[in-house]
């Protein structure tokens, strides 16, 4: 068993890396839980895009996007992701690999309704990923969904989570002269207990 103390001590690689995120909300100037996010298209060729996490559960790890967005649809055909969660203040990073799985329940509702109206509008109003012939084009319909939807729009049904559920984790403080600490995590065959790995940096 690897020795794991002070900011890598925890039972579960999930409660240590919500403690670091914890951490970094006091000290990252803007989006604490920004992730890169990268899938595969159709022929195997990786794309990645930074997104925001919006919950780490007990097991997985969930953001929202449309469903008709190049990530969405590469998620589609290849349920598989990986990311990389970097805090420069903090000097430590989290990197995941995982299956993924859409979460369209009332989980994706509550965090729909609780985004500014704008946004919620904004996500009926955008094609996102498709071609755009202007800014005054995506405008104009932002104002056309807005009066079509009202005060209170429904999450509309191409819209909603991905919940990516890891295979592998791995936890990196820096260290110095680059002798940085690294961690792997990995789960047992009954898929409950995590083991980790101490791994050369």
């Amino acid at each position: 068993m690897s020795e794991r103390t002070g900011i890598f001590e925890g039972d579960s690689p999930f409660e240590i890396i919500r403690r670091w995120q914890s951490e970094a909300w006091d000290t990252e100037p803007n989006d604490a839980n920004a992730i890169a996010l990268s899938t595969v298209d159709p022929d195997g060729l990786p794309n990645v895009r930074m997104v925001l996490l919006k919950d780490i559960e007990d097991d997985a790890f969930v953001f929202y996007t449309n469903y008709d967005s190049a990530k969405g649809q590469e998620l589609a055909a290849t349920p598989k992701a990986a990311f990389v969660m970097h805090w420069k203040t903090l000097r430590r990073q989290v990197r995941v690999r995982g299956h993924v799985t859409r979460e369209e329940g009332e989980k994706a509702d509550a965090y729909y309704n609780s985004r500014a109206l704008e946004s919620r509008i904004g996500a009926w109003a955008s094609q996102q990923s498709r071609p755009l012939k202007s800014r005054a084009t995506l405008m104009a319909e932002v104002a056309k969904q807005g009066a079509k939807h009202g005060l209170s729009p429904k999450r509309p049904p191409h819209w909603g989570g991905f919940r990516i559920k890891p295979v592998e984790i791995e936890l990196w403080a820096d260290g110095a002269f680059r002798l940085h600490d690294r961690f792997r995590f990995t789960q047992n065959e009954d898929n409950r207990a995590w083991q980790a790995t101490r791994l050369a940096p």
